[in-house]
């Protein structure tokens, strides 16, 4: 009698372990999302929305000219990299999806969605994943959810996308605001983060990805990714305008500095950028102006200033610049 309670023990012992192992190494980012391919442009990406820390640290993966997977639910992290992976080795969405829920033996809880570079896309719900959870595929995306508050997610999220107008980063936004709308995670919101790569590799790693934005922890992920997607558009036009002010086309410059203060007319550092280049082209009188309410705010900005002369970056002359300078 004794032999058989210890035998038990251990197998109780031996079960827990494992599922304790299972777990450790699988997080818990039950999620919803959407992976997509820009048909116009080439663009792919992944969305994603979890009450979960950090859920694009492991949820969203994409690469240039390969293709975008997202991995969650009882995450297998390394379906990102295996599969990005797969796909360079040739292999479509499908196939790799196969591939990799065929040799898991956690599959059942697993969720996959891959788009390729050719917009064949494939996606994979377990039969135990917490409901409600379903997907959706689409021309060119698909859909996911796992854990909502109901099973209107996953279609409010396919709707939105479609109706969409606007840049691919913009139209997943969207999909994300749906499904927040409609119920979202029966837990609540924690994490959002957005990825998005070009359609073809330039091998420039830097410039192939177009936006990596996260929010790790926040009682409104989705309004803050949100956000911070405006300000990484106007951020654009900023470096367009370093760029045009690094080629000594001042006109450029101004237009691109101009268009990022009107997006955020309260930044402090766009408006210091537009009265630079203003003053460069010639238009002192019309920098004082900004200058004044930039200084008025932080006098490092003025501190900054006639470092810039030396360097070319701020051409005026010296009686420009102690106007610059003294403005009041």
């Amino acid at each position: 009698m004794r032999f058989k309670i210890i035998i038990a023990a251990l197998i109780i012992f031996s079960s827990t372990i494992h599922s304790q192992l299972f777990y450790s190494e699988n997080p818990l980012a039950h999620t919803y999302s959407i992976v997509a391919r820009d048909p116009d442009t080439g663009e792919m990406g992944v969305a994603v929305q979890s009450h979960w820390f950090s859920v694009g640290s492991v949820v969203s993966w994409a690469e240039a000219g390969v293709g975008a997977i997202a991995t969650q639910s009882l995450v297998n992290v390394s379906f990102g990299p295996q599969g990005l992976e797969l796909l360079k080795q040739g292999m479509n969405a499908q196939q790799v999806l196969d591939k990799l829920i065929s040799e898991d033996e956690g599959r059942d809880f697993r969720q996959l969605a891959i788009v390729d570079a050719d917009g064949n896309v494939a996606a994979y719900t377990g039969s135990k994943c917490i409901p409600d959870a379903g997907h959706i595929i689409g021309d060119n995306f698909s859909v996911q959810a796992n854990l909502m508050l109901n099973d209107k997610v996953w279609p409010a999220m396919e709707k939105a996308f479609i109706e969409a107008k606007g840049p691919l980063a913009e139209r997943m936004i969207a999909a994300l605001e749906a499904a927040q709308n409609a119920g979202g995670d029966i837990r609540g919101k924690q994490s959002a983060a957005i990825l998005v790569v070009k359609g073809e590799s330039s091998g420039k790693v830097w410039e192939d990805r177009l936006i990596d934005l996260r929010v790790e922890d926040h009682p409104e992920p989705v309004a803050e990714l949100k956000r911070l997607l405006k300000v990484h558009r106007a951020y654009e036009h900023m470096n367009k305008g370093d760029l045009a002010l690094e080629k000594g086309n001042m006109e450029l410059a101004l237009k691109e500095y101009s268009t990022a203060e009107e997006m955020f007319p309260d930044n402090l550092e766009m408006k210091f950028w537009h009265a630079v280049t203003l003053a460069s082209n010639g238009k002192v009188d019309d920098s004082l102006p900004i200058f004044k309410e930039v200084f008025m705010n932080d006098e490092n900005w003025k501190t900054l200033t006639p470092r810039l002369v030396p360097i070319g970056i701020l051409t005026v002359n010296e009686d420009d610049l102690q106007k610059i300078m003294n403005v009041n």
